[in-house]
């Protein structure tokens, strides 16, 4: 179902709670809103939809990554860039990682620990900040 994004900026503030497979219905509410924007928007966190789990959705170009439990356990390369946000008015400098390893689940809930860089890896440091309530 295509939800409507959230601005509500307490509510964003808030620390995302680990998912489970009680939560594949907010996959789904994800991947469908993102399409709906896709003309304006290339990720989104599940806070950005009114839930507060830490489940994220990437469009790579190729396909849309879900992850689910995302966690960035390394980084390098820092650079300053400005980014939108489809929950705030404007763009807003901020710090990124030009590389990033990442270890989430996919839909099945199986674990991976995936490298990746440049767009892709700033795209998911600005939706796993969501997560943890941090607004760019």
């Amino acid at each position: 179902m295509i939800r409507p994004i959230v601005k509500d900026v307490l509510f964003l503030n808030q620390k995302a709670e680990s998912a489970d497979r009680s939560d594949l219905p907010v996959v789904q509410d994800l991947e469908d809103t993102l399409r709906a924007n896709r003309e304006r928007c290339v990720g989104m966190a599940a806070n950005m939809i009114g839930y507060r789990k830490r489940i994220i959705i990437v469009a790579t170009g190729l396909a849309d990554l879900v992850m689910i439990n995302p966690v960035i356990v390394a980084s390098s390369e820092p650079y300053q860039t400005e980014e939108g946000c489809l929950s705030l008015p404007g763009t807003r400098a901020t710090t990124r990682y030009g590389k990033i390893t990442v270890r989430y689940q996919d839909k099945k809930f199986i674990w991976h620990t995936q490298d990746f860089s440049g767009y892709i890896a700033q795209i998911i440091q600005h939706e796993c900040d969501h997560l943890e309530g941090i607004l760019i």
